[in-house]
Formats: structure tokens, sequence, C-alpha cells
């Protein structure tokens, strides 16, 4: 690129793009980073320099960068047909994708409702929830119950349900009616339960977390809640897995009280933890998935709502019908893509991959475990965070100011400039994220641990 193009990028960049989730006046004295292609696991920007994708995006590059089989795919079916709405008419690729994750999905999970990403996904369960309980004689069960911290997306649902208070303070009045409940961040566990619990037993920790659930239930009135909102693996507050028997005590309550669980997997599902679906991993039911970003691996936006056949049932008689809907949901050329994305992760065994290397990639990010700065690391497949504290024996963490200064201050840019995109993030205790393509070896897992250990090793030393 010369000169002349990388400059008029900036200041096209600076005077006309509104960026996402973005401190803009962090862009008066330095430049926007500009990435123009990927390869494989890695990204490269408008100068050149190599970066490895230690975030897969934002949890969405699967298979890695420059697949043209996925490109080709979209350019086939936008040659055919760019465009058509499921609104009382289907596809091709709609249709064979429905069956084909309705194959994936566990239980009777067998309704697929396209959406275009994963908050749209979210919204849709939540509106379905409510919707089901009026027309089966349950009008009142419309609230929803999600964890402290957790992250459920941005529209004015999704993020009512998100547990994270400084997200939501300068979009309220958001939809009323969600409460939250402890999550399972088993480093922090003595203080989430008063010092009751310590960590030490993980499935008394989880037994524990999972009836806090049941006592909002009945808080709240078990004829008025009508949903739990739980990622597999929690991602706001650093990839907290759930502890043993955690959802299988969770999936009693939701049974007990008629309570519809909702896995939301825009995250965990398609191979991020080695399986379909974060759900088979963990061994639980939902009546609901909510998936988005890893279904076509990030090369044309999609995401859809998985129901249970028992919550489509009251839908098919009468005059009944569940009157939402996307304009793009389930759009030609991205149902095309994720049909392919899905031919592909057979054809190179993807999910046997995650689950073979999966172990070494957890084994060679604790070694950073010997950083006085690392207090843990935790996560599971290709899914983990290091949380980063003042004080290792006493797990003490950063105060506000401080974490400004080690997160935004200085290692944000730091891990770029050494060549490691991912997440430096403090929503909760500061952790660096990392979702690396599915595609990564040893190879990839060993050039993140170094890159980690040479600005974690600096960073200890600026506070």
């Amino acid at each position: 690129m010369s000169t002349a193009d990388y400059d008029h990028l900036q200041r096209a960049a600076k005077d006309h793009l509104w960026m996402h989730f973005t401190r803009h006046s962090t862009y008066d004295t330095s430049d926007v980073p500009i990435i123009v292609r990927g390869e494989g696991a890695y990204i490269y920007d408008a100068q050149g320099k190599r970066y490895l994708d230690g975030l897969g995006g934002l949890f969405v590059s699967q298979l890695g960068h420059g697949r043209t089989e996925l490109a080709d795919a979209a350019a086939a079916q936008a040659k055919e047909l760019a465009f058509h709405p499921l609104w009382s008419y289907a596809h091709p690729n709609a249709i064979l994708l429905a069956e084909r994750i309705a194959g994936y999905a566990p239980g009777d999970l067998n309704r697929v409702f396209f959406t275009t990403g994963g908050g749209e996904a979210v919204e849709s369960a939540w509106k379905l929830a409510k919707n089901f309980f009026k027309i089966t004689g349950k009008p009142m069960k419309h609230k929803v119950i999600s964890r402290s911290i957790a992250y459920h997306g941005t529209t004015q649902g999704a993020l009512s349900i998100t547990g994270l208070p400084p997200l939501k303070q300068q979009f309220e009045p958001l939809v009323p009616s969600t409460f939250r409940v402890p999550n399972t961040n088993i480093y922090r566990a003595s203080e989430a339960t008063g010092g009751f619990l310590d960590g030490s037993d993980p499935e008394a920790f989880g037994r524990w977390a999972a009836d806090q659930i049941a006592v909002a239930i009945e808080n709240e009135g078990p004829d008025t809640v009508a949903a739990v909102f739980l990622e597999p693996v929690q991602n706001a507050g650093g990839c907290f897995p759930p502890p043993p028997g955690y959802f299988q005590r969770v999936r009693e309550i939701c049974d007990e009280y008629d309570v519809l669980l909702v896995s939301d997997e825009v995250i965990c599902a398609f191979g991020r933890l080695g399986y379909m679906f974060g759900a088979e991993r963990y061994g639980y039911q939902p009546d609901i998935i909510t998936c988005a970003k890893g279904i076509t691996s990030g090369y044309s936006p999609l995401g859809a709502m998985i129901a249970s056949d028992r919550l489509m049932e009251p839908f098919l008689h009468g005059a009944e019908s569940f009157a939402h809907g996307f304009t793009f949901g389930g759009h030609p050329v991205s149902t095309a893509v994720a049909m392919a994305n899905f031919d592909i992760f057979e054809k190179e065994h993807v999910l046997e991959h995650v689950r073979d290397h999966e172990g070494a990639f957890r084994s060679t990010l604790e070694r950073l475990l010997d950083l006085p700065i690392v207090g843990d690391v935790r996560g599971d497949g290709y899914f983990y965070g290091i949380e980063l504290v003042k004080d290792k024996d006493t797990r003490e963490t950063f105060d506000e100011e401080e974490s400004e200064k080690l997160l935004r201050g200085f290692l944000s840019k730091a891990l770029y400039d050494e060549g490691l995109y991912c997440r430096a993030d403090d929503r909760g205790d500061p952790v660096i994220q990392l979702s690396p393509p599915l595609i990564c070896d040893q190879t990839h897992f060993d050039e993140m641990e170094q890159i980690l250990r040479t600005v974690l090793d600096k960073a200890a030393t600026l506070l």
C-alpha cells in the first residue's frame, strides 16, 4: 500500500468511521490499526506487519483466514440467488442448513430460527420464551435470570440480560424483569460465597452457584420466571468453565419450576470447546441454544436460535405464528457459507483437532503461572482467560486506576506491537483472553506464550 493510500485511509477513518466499543480519543495522537488481509492463523496490517490472531477475530474465525472454499461458496450462491427472505418462503440453503444444525444439536432441538448475529439470537430466545408461555396458559412468566458479569449482547433485550452494569448505565432504562445470580469463577469462590467456600471443592461450589438460581426463582415467584440464560463457559470476566455437576443441577431446577434453560453459545458453539455445542461437552440438555460467530467462521454474518420441538408445537396450529424476524436472517449467501464451513469441519476433523490439542494449549499457557502478575489460567477447548493480579498469595486485584494503566495504558498496545492480537479486558477482574482459530497447533501456542511472557514481564514492573 502506498503512503498516499495509507494516509487517506487514516484521515477517512478518523473523520467518518464510528468504530464499535472504541475510545476514539485514543487516535488523536496515534494511527488507527488497519487490517487488510488474513492467511491461516495470521492477519496483516496495512503496512505489511503480521500478527497472530489470538482471538479468532472476535471468537469467530474457526477455520482461520483465506479459506477460498468459503469465499467460492459465497460467490457461487450470490450468482444464483443473492437474496430472498424467510418470511413465509424458504430457499434450499436455509432448509438444508436447518436440517444439518438440527442433526448436530442435542436432544429434540430440531427447530432452527435464523438471525444475522448473536445478539439477535438472544433477543429471539427471550421473545420466544415470553410468547410460548403466554399461549400455553402461563402469561405471567416473562422474567429472565442470568449471571453476574455475563455478556449476552447489545440490543435492548440482550443488554438487559447482560450482567455488566458499566455497559448498561448509559442506555437505561432498559427492558425490565432481568435478575442476576453468581457466576462460576472458582478462583474467586471465597469472595462470591462470603468465605463459605474457598473453591477447593469444585463440585460443592458448583452446587452452591446453581442453587442460587433456585433462590432467585423463588424470590421472584416461579409463576413469573420464563428463562435462565447461561453460557457453557462464561466469556466476560475471563472464561469461567462450569464446575462439575453445575449444569445438571441447573437442569433439575429449571424442570422443577418450568423455566426454560437457554444455552447462550454465541461463542462456545461450533468447535470452540471441541464439540459442535458446549452443552454436549458438559452433558446437559437446553431448551434453546443461541449461536452465531463460528457458524460461518466469520466469512458471512449468520446466527440462529435452535429451539426444542416442545417450544415450536403451539405455533403449528390454527392462526398462531411467532411474529418476529429479520430481513437478512438465513441469508442465502450466509447459509451457503455455513454449509461449506461444516463440510470443512467434517473433512478436516476440526472438532477432533481441538480435543487432541486442547491439553497442549492449556499446559503451554500454564507456563505463565510462574510470572508474579499471573494469578489464574482457566478455560476449556480453545477458549482461555488469564487473570492478572497484584499479589498472587492474597489474590489481590487491581483498583480501577491501576487497571486502566495496566490494560489500556500498556497491555493492549504492547501485545499488538509484539505481534499478538488478543483481548486485554477488565469486565470483572483484569484478564487477557485467547480464542485462536481452531486450526492452531503447538507452534502457535508457543508463539502466544512467548509474546505474553515478554509483555507481562514488562507489565509487572509498571505497577
